[in-house]
């Protein structure tokens, strides 16, 4: 039965039935297009014996997918490697992450401590997977083993990366959403209409940055004058909708990611402030790294006289920290384009 079908097959394709051709060269195809994404080599002599065809047809479909890979803007390319005897998918050198920056990123992450394991691991093993050249796949895998093995999960033990997605979509095309948020310090939750304008990371945790709709400044905020967003904590988001609604924002008026992430530094509510203060610790860079909007003003006997601009009261806490080391000279705010002593 099988040397009937076989036979029939070549009568077939001897008969010039293009159909059946065109079918067995997509099916070879898609076949050597799936022993190259999982790392095998393609030996032209031994996939003619496989396929039944000659070596010609082989070298034509991998031509075909060395096309493919390019017209694709895939960060690999189909290359042939003189060691192996073969054609492998390698990554493209111009587009490919090296070992160390695979590394320094996989580093970071783990770091960050931003997410529950369940979350923050398959992204680590995604990174190093596809990142990571064949032969120092291993050496990178072992390189973060230990700090994976020794990871400590944010206290919240909450999953939230997809709802990063939904906020940053929210963002985007600037939907007003409705929102449940758990309040730390009243230990309680509130339901707020927010136009969201912007998504923070900062030591641990991803923020959103919001206005609240419909809202009585005088009676809920400490500084009803204060025209910066509201900084919510995404994983004590309990609940959120997002709605069909719109808002729009003058282009003068937007807010930039950029810009409120140099000055605020410790995601603690406020007006924006120009502080002056004065530095005598052993290492200013750490104080300049930290504070991105500083600049050093003077340098004393003793250290340093720097200003900086910072959103919140949280700079305060942070000074406060580091003893004697700092001591905050003038602190003003800022409006409207303006400076008002506080």
């Amino acid at each position: 039965m099988d040397r009937f079908w076989t036979g029939t097959s070549d009568i077939l394709k001897t008969q010039g039935c293009g159909w059946m051709a065109e079918t067995d060269k997509n099916t070879r195809i898609l076949e050597l297009h799936t022993m190259l994404t999982r790392g095998e080599c393609l030996r032209k002599k031994d996939l003619a014996q496989r396929f039944g065809v000659t070596e010609k047809s082989i070298q034509r479909d991998i031509e075909d997918l060395r096309d493919f890979f390019t017209r694709s803007g895939e960060p690999r390319v189909l290359a042939y490697d003189a060691k192996e005897r073969a054609y492998v998918l390698r990554a493209d050198k111009a587009l490919a992450l090296t070992n160390s920056e695979v590394l320094a990123v996989a580093k970071i992450l783990l770091e960050s401590r931003s997410m529950v394991k369940d979350e923050m691991f398959p992204i680590l093993d995604k990174l190093v997977r596809c990142c990571t050249p064949k032969e120092s796949l291993k050496q990178v895998q072992s390189l973060i083993a230990n700090e994976k093995f020794h990871y400590v999960e944010p206290h919240h033990g909450k999953a939230f990366v997809e709802r990063l997605w939904t906020l940053g979509t929210a963002v985007e095309k600037q939907q007003v959403l409705e929102i449940a948020y758990h309040r730390t310090h009243k230990n309680d939750t509130v339901t707020r209409r927010i136009q969201p304008v912007g998504i923070l990371f900062s030591e641990y945790y991803f923020y959103l940055a919001a206005f609240i709709e419909g809202i009585d400044k005088q009676e809920c905020f400490d500084n009803p004058e204060d025209k910066s967003p509201t900084i919510y904590r995404v994983d004590k988001i309990e609940k959120l909708k997002v709605t069909a609604e719109h808002f729009s924002v003058p282009y003068k008026d937007r807010f930039q990611e950029g810009e409120m992430r140099k000055r605020i530094q410790f995601m603690y509510g406020g007006e924006l402030q120009r502080i002056r203060f004065a530095y005598t610790g052993p290492s200013i860079e750490a104080v300049l790294d930290r504070l991105p909007t500083a600049k050093i003003e003077k340098q004393t006997e003793n250290g340093w006289i720097c200003t900086a601009e910072v959103f919140g009261w949280g700079f305060e806490l942070w000074a406060n920290g580091q003893g004697e080391y700092i001591k905050i000279e003038k602190s003003s705010s800022i409006r409207n384009g303006g400076s008002v002593l506080k």
